[in-house]
């Protein structure tokens, strides 16, 4: 395909996208009490264990006269994307399976299906585990302390917290196609294990954006799980491409043993080569 031909295919594909952006965004638009509902509603949840027998109040607030505008704008944008992610995934894996190899067509098939659920599942636990960490935030608000909350640094918050549940939930689909490309081996990650595990929680740890050990536990401990499930597929995936092999294969050796020697006796005459005799 001529580079022309190409970048005919990539303003078509970018068009499309861009149309089922904007669809999306204007179901957002049309949806946006809902949303906005299903957004606010884990701390609404807990404010009012939080403010009972108190002289406080936690309220969202509006600090200016557009800033109703713009966080409908921002919200119906943000749900285009999500209602949209079909379409634009599909397009850009519609892009670049010309260039893949029948094999890596079947593996982007593969990781293309799984990743949605992942994604999904790690959005869910964010909104399952959200209202325990805005309740121990909260909860050092002084006694007689208002905490005025502005919508847009709560709204933030919660995308930032849900998106990065979901991508951090790829981590398997990220491990095996190393694996499936030839990078990195069950064995090597079963020795890399102690420090992956580490990075994990150190990860966990920094990137929450609401900074709370529980936050923390609840991405690190599914991560972790994730991380020896790929372990697994890893391992599956190795045996059955060293039984497809006829070469010998010592990944699962640990650093302190040898491989197999060729101990077959050697014929004299061939050591020599093509020497002339007597030199």
């Amino acid at each position: 395909m001529a580079l022309t031909e190409h970048l005919r295919e990539l303003r078509n594909r970018l068009l499309k996208s861009i149309v089922a952006l904007a669809a999306g965004a204007i179901v957002g638009w049309i949806f946006y009490d809902w949303i906005f509902g299903q957004l606010i509603a884990p701390l609404e949840r807990v404010i009012p264990s939080l403010v009972e027998g108190e002289d406080r109040n936690i309220a969202l607030t509006l600090d200016s006269v557009t800033a109703p505008l713009f966080l409908q704008l921002k919200v119906a944008l943000t749900a285009g994307v999500v209602l949209a992610s079909p379409v634009w995934l599909y397009q850009l894996w519609a892009f670049i399976i010309p260039g893949l190899l029948v094999n890596e067509r079947r593996w982007s098939l593969t990781f293309f299906v799984t990743a949605v659920p992942l994604f999904l599942g790690g959005v869910a636990l964010a909104f399952v585990i959200l209202p325990k960490g805005l309740q121990l935030l909260l909860q050092f608000t002084p006694e007689t302390v208002n905490n005025f909350i502005k919508v847009d640094a709560y709204f933030s918050l919660v995308l930032r917290l849900l998106l990065l549940f979901g991508v951090a939930f790829e981590l398997p689909i990220f491990i095996v196609l190393l694996n499936a490309i030839g990078l990195v081996s069950a064995a090597t990650l079963r020795r890399w294990r102690s420090g992956l595990v580490f990075a994990i929680f150190v990860f966990a740890a920094v990137a929450t954006p609401t900074g709370d050990p529980v936050t923390m536990l609840a991405l690190a401990l599914p991560m972790w799980l994730l991380f020896e499930l790929a372990v697994l597929i890893c391992r599956g995936t190795d045996r059955r491409r060293r039984r497809l092999s006829t070469e010998p294969d010592y990944e699962d050796l640990d650093d302190d043993e040898i491989s197999e020697l060729d101990e077959s006796p050697t014929d004299l005459s061939e050591v020599g080569g093509d020497r002339p005799a007597g030199r």
